[in-house]
């Protein structure tokens, strides 16, 4: 048999040349597109579910929200272990599959029986999540979002925030092979409504009434159309707060003489920011906002850091004048630093 095969490669010289030509291109091309990593991912399937809920202690979030995660999705199949943890504010429950198990398969099942676990949660603990899908390795490029010499004063902690959070990260979320931007630093963007007791009880209201008038006056509403010779005028009702001001004029009830009682006449109301645990500082020249790109599980990290950069580029492009995104963490130098290692210990070895 081997020397038929010998005679027909020795009597077909072209032929097994070329095919020898052809091979030898596919194999560069499938070099270039080997998931090469100097940190190999070895996690195992993993499916985190992640409830925020503020201002509850270790205790409760345990009993209510940890605890029926944990007996929710005890029955499915390839199941390994859960393992959880609860603390103020948190409730962090990570459910293992074994290696034979499809991740995206793992995350339905969770989801499905998350469905049932929001109607035991109590309202107004929290909401159950899905973590990313990615692992602890997943962190592959870390950057920071500042002004630039001269802009300083133009832009504080709040603003560069919200550059990150509603121009950056949009952005970087859309490109392919990313499964999480996490924000780190600066100071998230809210309204405040600072009410005053002692005015709640001149005009005889509670904090639930303003609740109530907050919420009902804040959306949109549809309608009908009225037809007028061959137009149509569609109806439609516009009640979306857009700033401080319609805010203040929300009214919360009618006084005896029918004058309205507005948010303003019972509460402070100013741009302010969320509780902050944490600041982001650059090289001692104050503080700044950033991010964490996180990869997808068992992607290229080589390529998805490539598409990051070239998209990062464009983003930079449509920043406020002043503003500009700077990397600190990039997992690229590592691996082209550890594959050089490599060539060179082959090298001397030959």
């Amino acid at each position: 048999m081997l020397n038929k095969i010998i005679g027909i490669a020795v009597s077909n010289k072209l032929i097994i040349g070329l095919l020898v030509v052809a091979l030898i291109c596919y194999g560069s091309y499938e070099l270039t597109r080997l998931p090469i990593d100097a940190v190999p991912d070895i996690t195992n399937n993993q499916v985190q579910v992640i409830t925020v809920a503020p201002s509850f202690g270790a205790t409760d979030i345990e009993r209510l929200v940890t605890f029926p995660i944990e007996q929710a999705n005890s029955n499915i199949s390839g199941l390994k272990e859960i393992r959880s943890f609860s603390r103020f504010g948190l409730s962090l429950v990570t459910i293992v599959f074994d290696d034979a198990t499809d991740i995206y398969w793992a995350r339905q099942q969770v989801s499905e029986r998350l469905l049932k676990v929001q109607t035991i949660i109590p309202q107004g603990i929290g909401t159950p999540e899905l973590g990313p899908i990615s692992t602890g390795l997943g962190e592959i490029y870390q950057y920071v979002v500042r002004p630039k010499e001269g802009y300083e004063h133009r832009y504080n902690e709040t603003d560069l925030r919200t550059i990150q959070d509603w121009i950056v990260r949009r952005q970087l979320l859309g490109v392919k092979g990313v499964a999480e931007v996490s924000s780190l630093g600066g100071k998230l963007k809210q309204f405040s409504i600072e009410i005053d007791p002692q005015k709640l009880l001149s005009y005889n209201i509670t904090i639930n009434d303003v609740f109530t008038a907050l919420e009902n006056n804040n959306q949109n509403t549809g309608g009908a159309y009225i037809e007028k010779g061959p137009t149509v005028l569609y109806i439609r009702s516009e009640g979306l707060v857009e700033n401080l001001d319609d805010i203040e004029n929300i009214a919360v009830k009618s006084l005896a003489d029918g004058q309205p009682l507005f948010i303003r006449d019972v509460a402070d109301v100013k741009t302010s920011f969320a509780t902050r645990y944490g600041a982001m500082t650059y090289n001692d020249k104050g503080e700044v906002s950033g991010a964490v790109v996180m990869m997808l599980k068992g992607a290229n990290s080589s390529e998805v850091i490539k598409n990051v950069k070239q998209r990062v580029a464009q983003i930079q492009k449509t920043l406020p004048e002043g503003v500009v995104i700077e990397p600190f963490l990039d997992r690229t130098k590592m691996v082209n630093n550890a594959i050089g290692t490599v060539e060179k210990t082959c090298l001397k070895g030959h």
